[in-house]
Order: structure tokens, then sequence, then C-alpha cells
């Protein structure tokens, strides 16, 4: 095809050789003729820089676009680390919340069990020594008088001996099923399975509580693990019943605070 600049020219020479033989008008004629494609042929030089442009302000507008979307695709990424984080602090939050609870009630247990040993009158230094002495090179328990066989029990608990703790509360519940603590043994049997992952033991301890001891004081705590350990153990929906079951029966305690934050997280809340 031929280009506008070219046939601009070959009519321009057309022109020359015309003039020389053509009259004045038709001349003038001709002289029209190449304005009119003069200015046809500026308007698509025109045309094709318009052309150049678009394809570079399409161009720009593309690598534009590209970055926007590889900035929202980081800030995704970005977003979801956060809230990963952020469910990792939640689960740690109510994890010390948790052990803090139990740490109170430890604290208040130790101290009643300690009023009762001291009201009983029995050897004060005796059952420190049992408390303190290295769980694992001492004898078997041999029931003697109940404060003794609980502390030392106790003690093989928070030590984190756990098998020597069942070992000690049961030997208390066998000798000693109608003393003021014997629900405690009871529970603290439930904790120490449920520390070892013994998740269906540990209801079944738990229930125990429920069944044979309806008013005691580990009530809300053995409510709050059993729903623990059917969460530990995959059965949501028992879990979240028994959570219920807390935050309706005991609404002020910090059992049903951290049974209302554990069935958030059950729930998929924030």
């Amino acid at each position: 095809m031929t280009r506008p600049s070219t046939l601009l020219v070959s009519l321009v020479v057309g022109s020359a050789l015309l003039g020389g033989c053509a009259g004045g008008q038709e001349f003038e004629t001709i002289q029209r003729q190449l304005g009119e494609i003069q200015r046809q042929v500026l308007e698509l030089r025109k045309d094709a820089s318009s052309k150049e442009e678009i394809a570079s302000l399409d161009s720009t507008l593309r690598g534009q676009t590209d970055s926007l979307q590889r900035s929202d695709a980081e800030i995704q990424v970005a977003l979801q680390g956060l809230s990963d984080q952020i469910e990792e602090l939640e689960a740690k939050l109510e994890d010390t919340n948790y052990r803090l609870a139990q740490l109170s009630q430890q604290i208040a247990a130790t101290n009643q069990e300690l009023k009762t040993f001291r009201v009983s009158g029995s050897n004060a230094g005796r059952s420190d020594s049992s408390v303190t002495s290295p769980s694992s090179e001492r004898s078997p328990l041999v029931p003697t008088d109940p404060q003794t066989l609980y502390q030392t029990a106790y003690s093989d608990y928070l030590r984190g001996n756990y098998d020597l703790a069942v070992l000690g509360f049961r030997q208390y519940l066998d000798s000693f099923p109608d003393t003021e603590l014997a629900d405690n043994a009871s529970y603290w049997i439930g904790e120490s399975y449920f520390s070892q992952g013994k998740f269906e033991q540990s209801i079944r301890e738990f229930d125990k509580i429920l069944d044979d001891y309806p008013r005691s004081d580990k009530t809300a705590s053995a409510l709050l693990k059993k729903g623990y350990a059917y969460a530990e153990s995959g059965r949501a929906a028992d879990a979240a019943l028994q959570l219920r079951r807390v935050i309706r029966d005991f609404p002020d305690s910090d059992e049903a605070n951290l049974a209302r934050q554990r069935l958030e997280r059950l729930e998929g809340g924030p």
C-alpha cells in the first residue's frame, strides 16, 4: 500500500509536470486536490500519534492494574497472617486464664486442706515431709490418715507425676470415701487423666463428681473440664452442651468466663 507521504510527493511531481501543459484553472484544481490530500495526511499522522498514545496509556494502565492486584494479594496474605497470629494469641490467653483459675483453685484447696489438717490434730511435720519428699523415691502409699494420703497425692499432681497422683487419690477414695475432700480427690483424678491426654477417662471421672457429689464446690470446674475434654476429643457438639451448662448454672464464675471463650472458638467466633 502506497504511504500518504509517497503519494503526496508523486502528486506534487505530477502537478509540476501538468503545470507545464495544463491551463491555469486545471492547475488550481490540482492545487486544491493536493491541499486536501495534505490535510488528510496530517490527520492520518495525528491518528497514528493518538494510537501510540492510547497504546502507551493502555500499557501503563495494565502495569498499574497488575501492581494493584499484586499489592492486594500481598495485603490478603498479610491479613491472613495477622488473623492467624490473633487466633494463636487468643488461644494462649484462654490457656493462661484457665491456668490462673486453676492456680486459684489449687491455692484455695490447699488452704482448706491445711485447715482440715490442723483441726484433725495430725502431725504437721509428717505431712510436710510427705509433700516435699520426691514421689519417685518413696515406697508405695499405705493409708495412714486422710490428710497425709491426700497431701501426698496432691503433691504428685503438682509435680506432674500423674500416675502416682491417680494411685494416691484412688487409695484415698477407697480408704476415706466419706471425708470432706473426697470430691476433690475425684476431681484431681480427672485432671490427672486430662493432663495426660486421656480425655475419655477424664470425662468419666468428672461425671463421677457430678453424679456422686452434686453439691461439690468442684462442680463448675468438673463441667468446664468435661467440656474441654469433649472438645479435645473432637466432639464439638457435646463440648458446646457442657460449656453452655457451665454458663447457665454458674454465670458469674471464672469457669463461666472460660466457657464463653472456648464456646466462641468452637462456634467459629472472632
